[in-house]
């Protein structure tokens, strides 16, 4: 079985879990929508006004404890400027075999 998680890298926040590539889209989309300065996209730092978030999504194989990792690819990045997406749907899914 395969575990999708969407990661704030520079912070080491997990954003949530998902069975799902259409879920992780969906959330990511939902994030791109979402100011910068606004749960969740708010970086939980001191600096969080000069900072942003670094989301990347991370395949699992969830059948083994501990969990392996399967990819993991920088997606979008949320600042003050807005998202920038670094990977277009389509390319995510192909990333991913899905």
């Amino acid at each position: 079985m395969s575990k999708f998680v969407i990661e704030d890298e520079m912070h080491s926040d997990w954003l949530g879990e998902f069975s799902t590539l259409k879920e992780v889209i969906e959330k990511l989309q939902e994030l791109s929508a979402t100011p910068w300065d606004e749960d969740p996209n708010r970086a939980p730092c001191m600096s969080w006004k000069t900072c942003g978030r670094e989301y990347y999504i991370i395949k699992f194989d969830d059948s083994p404890t501990p969990w392996t990792e399967i990819n993991n690819k920088h997606i979008m990045r949320v600042d003050s400027r807005g998202a920038t997406w670094h990977k277009t749907p389509e390319e995510i899914h192909q990333i991913f075999d899905e």
